[in-house]
């Protein structure tokens, strides 16, 4: 009797806190950021001069 009593104690704690333990639905995401763009065509127009100068250079 004694181990029936634990069981249904413990079956009536886990069922009420599965109700306060549930997981909350997702929520939309964030927009993502924007990445800057200007920085690219300075990375384009050095790795053009960097190529172009080893192409002059080259022996």
């Amino acid at each position: 009797m004694k181990n029936f009593l634990i069981i249904c104690a413990g079956i009536i704690i886990l069922l009420t806190l599965s109700s306060v333990l549930a997981a909350q639905p997702p929520g939309l995401p964030s927009p993502p950021d924007q990445a800057p763009l200007g920085g690219l065509g300075l990375l384009a127009a050095a790795g053009g001069a960097y190529a172009w100068k080893k192409l002059r250079h080259k022996p």
